[in-house]
């Protein structure tokens, strides 16, 4: 983290892949919103700058912008897209309505093979998006690529450190951006690419101890990979003084509330302060009649900290509150930009809380990063490499409002779904693969009979940071047996869909 990249977020919907090919290269990023004050880019070990895309147009007086001054910190700038507009705006070019928008893949034919395009091809394939083109370059800056129809698809001013690409170079259907971005970010900017997990774990339990001093700390232990991991980092930082809470809101999986205790308990094989406390109805009656999902997760969020607040109370003397937030956790509850979803760990937690400051020490971290992490601390694959599981539980699997009857077709479904991708020897260690239900009700026929049950969704999606994901190719065979056994063997469903849709548009989970 001596080392920082800050991307300043303009809107972009890509911005969470601009952060994962900077990570990728070994140097540490941290996404801003583009209001972030120059004293505090200042007051950074800031190397560069990346101003990411957005769907508004430059020419709107509204738009989002930034000070001049940020071309004028001392530290490379890359312009992506809108970002690369702004740049030709602000510096005294033109932007104007495209003659032609481009929408996906074009060819990108280099003028120069300087700044970013060093040992990139002269004719490569780039990926666009936008209505919008500059029309003339700022004095003092060079057109280096171009498309059919785009005579300005990247421009520099390699005496400022100024860059700036109509395209894409993020995404995968630009097959060179890594290498672009790369170049951009170790030999222009000059980090020496030593973000590694050793040294997040070394600079991380270091913080940790300065931190929380003498103080305890209750950590929300769900079972899953970013608790178990969070447990583990502060575990060697502080030892006795973490104490872990589980718990039992009743919406785990099936099974999953006794297969914590026993891993995390007494006789498991982690030497933890291991608390369960039982609070299914205390759930459930807090849920009662709430159907949207954002009212679900604030719900949720709140007994979950009135809960822990309870349970420090007894043990007595507790300072802290220890969480497992990762990083899509912060970008998807709104941090500088749109609210996607409130996790209940970030944008779910009620305005005040007894505790004296909330701990997050894998806050900056993508999933993958999370589990190498894990490794790094020396936890066993079978539970980094655990099937994630949200923290509000079934309930953002169940469309609409959530009962204890819903939660017992979703658990014994998804039970189901998760024996026969064993069965069939499917590896779901890169990504998520579960049961939901759907808050349809359709009639069908069974025994005779004329049904009106709900209808269970099945999916599964590929994914390494989960911030962007694809639905995974089930063989049917696996798909039509698990139809079989959750219509024969679940109680109140009478019909099984398969969800193909990827991330974006949607979410990986229903809600």
């Amino acid at each position: 983290m001596q080392e920082t990249i800050v991307i300043l977020d303009f809107g972009g919907q890509y911005k969470q892949l601009i952060a994962r090919r900077v990570r990728e290269c070994s140097v540490y990023c941290v996404i801003l919103p583009h209001t972030t004050p120059l004293e505090a880019l200042r007051a950074m070990p800031l190397k560069g700058i990346i101003l990411t895309g957005g769907p508004r147009s430059v020419r709107d007086p509204q738009s989002p912008t930034c000070s001049s001054t940020v071309f004028s910190l001392g530290v490379p700038v890359l312009g992506i897209c809108y970002g690369a507009q702004l740049m030709a705006h602000i510096l005294g070019g033109s932007v104007r309505k495209a003659q032609v928008s481009e929408y996906g893949n074009a060819d990108l034919i280099l003028d120069a093979s300087s700044g970013i395009f060093r040992d990139v091809p002269q004719t490569t394939t780039c990926w666009m998006s936008h209505t919008d083109r500059i029309e003339r370059v700022p004095d003092g800056f060079a057109v280096t690529a171009h498309t059919a129809d785009c005579p300005v698809a990247a421009m520099e001013q390699a005496a400022r450190g100024l860059y700036a690409v109509q395209f894409h170079p993020e995404v995968v259907h630009t097959p060179d951006g890594a290498r672009m971005i790369r170049t951009f970010v170790r030999e222009i900017c000059g980090c020496s690419g030593d973000w590694q997990m050793s040294s997040f774990v070394q600079t991380q339990t270091e913080w940790l101890r300065e931190r929380i001093g003498n103080g305890r700390v209750l950590l929300g232990l769900s079972g899953g990979v970013d608790s178990s991991v969070t447990a583990a980092l502060l575990s060697r930082a502080i030892g006795k003084q973490l104490i872990c809470v589980f718990v039992d809101h009743g919406l785990l999986r099936k099974g999953e509330a006794d297969e914590v205790a026993s891993v995390f308990g007494a006789g498991g094989e982690f030497d933890l302060q291991f608390v369960r406390v039982p609070a299914q109805q205390l759930f459930y009656d807090a849920l009662a009649g709430a159907a949207e999902p954002e009212q679900k997760r604030k719900i949720i969020g709140e007994q979950f900290i009135r809960v822990f607040e309870a349970e420090a109370e007894k043990i007595g003397a507790v300072e802290f509150l220890a969480q497992g937030t990762i990083y899509p956790d912060v970008i998807e509850s709104g941090s500088g930009g749109a609210v996607i979803k409130s996790h209940h760990n970030v944008g779910g937690l009620p305005n005040a809380v007894s505790f004296r400051a909330i701990i997050e020490p894998l806050r900056s971290l993508f999933k993958d990063e999370v589990r190498a992490v894990g490794r790094e601390l020396g936890l066993p694959e079978s539970l980094v490499n655990r099937q994630p599981f949200p923290g509000p539980g079934l309930a953002v699997r169940i469309v609409g409002e959530v009962t204890a009857e819903k939660v017992r077709i979703v658990q014994e479904a998804d039970a189901i779904f998760r024996e026969e991708l064993d069965r069939a020897g499917i590896d779901t260690g890169e990504g998520q693969f579960f049961a939901a239900l759907s808050n349809m009700r359709s009639v069908g026929v069974m025994g005779d009979d004329r049904t009106y049950a709900y209808a269970v969704v099945l999916r599964a999606v590929l994914t390494s940071d989960f911030m962007t994901a694809r639905a995974a190719r089930l063989p049917y065979e696996v798909l039509e047996e698990s139809m079989h056994r959750i219509i024969n063997e679940v109680r109140g469903v009478n019909r099984v869909l398969y969800d193909l849709t990827s991330k974006p548009p949607s979410t990986i989970e229903l809600e």
